[in-house]
């Protein structure tokens, strides 16, 4: 594993720190900020406004008159919010480089990495949405007697989004981007620890002209701002990425408020599978890249990695040595894969889910400490002879913890792999079609990936069975869940 770099000195321009309401940069009405910290060094990068439940209250206002009938948004054709988004995605890629830069400084992501994956599918996401703005239609129906009977899909309203920290600017767009081609408005909470990209996002937004109070961006915590979001009054739909138990507080909010719409992309625990008959380089890097990339700190990581018994050693070797070789250090640095968890809290988090594996009677194999002396960077850690009922093969860790566990034949397999509060994703390899589909068919998991992982398209639906989640990401299932169905039938 590299030695730990000293963290070079980032050029790039830090984007306004206020708050964007009704189009205007704006302080908070408590006049509060909170630092963002630069997980590289542990330093604070700068300070941010925080917006609360006032700020919030002002910015369902902004949003609630843009999607007023008379309003520019609710005027402006279906084609033109497919124009908006697609010069918004020309923004996005002609400042991709300097995004790439705000991510890995604000996230700690390898800048690398943040060009080539974050920024492409960032950008694919709002002209594939934006593709659709013009497509959104109703149907006729043959109903009984003399009537014609027509649907329409019409924009919910006012939307409440609320994104997580491991994906920033992707998770912007996953939200943002159907939200905006059906017709609706938005109030959009980034998190607390990567609040940059969302409000350089937001200056692209004015530059790329969309009207007053469409999209409105309140940096704040999830207590406050978050919880704000979830039990107003005036909000018809909240949409949330993040961990299982907000989940449930943000659906009690929301029930208890105004029955807003709710849709949910929540945590995983997902079996990545590996059967003897697999090609064995490709199921070694692949397993390595499913539950390793981003640091560890993606929700359908294949972070339950199920081995058959007859390359079980095999494969615990070759992984043991591929983690070994992990680069870790500047996400700066082109030879970074891995650069340091988000925060102290995640840090501390992930620390505390190795000392339960070792405690467990689990073998540590590699890793399991800190890199350096600052910043809150882990060293790749693989456990062996793990068993289902230990907290690490239970629990969501959202590091780079690798938790490999041994199985038998099919059967047994497929109700341990199911045995578990989530249902996000899972992988498995192998060279036999029949494996492969019954995997597919018999694991309750939103999606399913054959001799690959982590494979995402605009065009392909994301979420969960079970507590992963309500509702789907993406693709024309996405969208729907932006819209609401209308019908009309008249006499003739």
């Amino acid at each position: 594993m590299a030695t730990l770099l000293q963290p070079q000195q980032i050029s790039v321009a830090l984007p306004t720190t206020k708050l964007l309401i009704g189009n205007e940069w704006v302080n908070s009405k408590s006049g509060k900020t909170f630092p963002t910290i630069n997980p590289s060094t542990g330093e604070e990068i700068c300070r941010i406004a925080e917006a609360d439940e006032q700020d919030v209250e002002r910015a369902v206002r902004a949003a609630r008159d843009a999607f007023h009938a008379s309003s520019p948004w609710r005027k402006l054709s279906a084609a033109g919010r497919g124009r908006l988004l697609n010069k918004l995605a020309d923004l996005i890629e002609q400042n991709a480089e300097e995004l790439a830069r705000l991510e890995s400084l604000d996230n700690g992501k390898p800048f690398s990495v943040a060009l080539a994956a974050d920024l492409p599918l960032t950008v694919g996401c709002y002209r594939y949405f934006a593709g659709w703005a013009d497509k959104i239609q109703g149907r006729t129906i043959p109903i009984s007697g003399n009537y014609f009977c027509y649907t329409r899909l019409e924009p919910v309203g006012v939307v409440g989004q609320i994104i997580p920290w491991n994906f920033p600017l992707l998770m912007q767009a996953w939200k943002l981007a159907p939200a905006l081609a059906a017709g609706n408005t938005v109030v959009l909470k980034p998190a607390e620890q990567t609040p940059l990209t969302a409000l350089r996002v937001g200056e692209l937004i004015l530059e790329a002209g969309f009207p007053a109070g469409v999209v409105n961006i309140l940096p704040g915590y999830g207590p406050t701002a978050g919880a704000a979001i979830a039990r107003h009054m005036d909000i018809d739909k909240v949409a949330f990425t993040g961990s299982t138990e907000v989940g449930h507080l943000i659906m009690e909010a929301s029930a208890k408020s105004n029955l807003k719409r709710v849709t949910l992309e929540l945590g995983g625990k997902s079996p990545n599978i590996v059967f003897a008959d697999a090609d064995m380089d490709q199921a070694v890097e692949g397993s390595h890249f499913a539950l390793f990339f981003n640091q560890g700190q993606c929700c359908c990581a294949g972070s339950r990695l199920f081995v058959e018994e007859k390359c079980y050693d095999e494969f615990v070797e070759r992984s043991v040595a591929r983690a070994k070789k992990r680069t870790v250090g500047d996400p700066l640095d082109p030879a970074t894969e891995q650069g340091p968890q988000v925060d102290d809290a995640q840090f501390d988090k992930v620390m505390s889910y190795v000392e339960s594996g070792k405690k467990e009677g689990a073998k540590l194999l590699c890793g399991g400490e800190r890199v350096g002396s600052r910043g809150y960077f882990v060293k790749p850690t693989v456990f062996a002879d793990v068993k289902d009922e230990m907290k690490i093969a239970q629990e969501e860790i959202f590091g780079p913890v690798m938790t490999i566990l041994k199985f038998r034949d099919i059967d047994e397999l497929v109700e341990r792999a199911n045995k578990t509060i989530y249902g996000l994703a899972a992988g498995v390899w192998t060279r036999d079609i029949s494996k492969a589909h019954a995997i597919a068919n018999r694991v309750r998991a939103g999606t399913v990936w054959v001799n690959c992982y982590d494979v995402f398209d605009p065009g392909a639906p994301f979420g969960g069975f079970k507590q992963s989640g309500i509702g789907r990401e993406l693709g024309e299932y996405g969208l729907q869940q932006y819209t609401e169905v209308k019908t009309v039938t008249i006499k003739l």
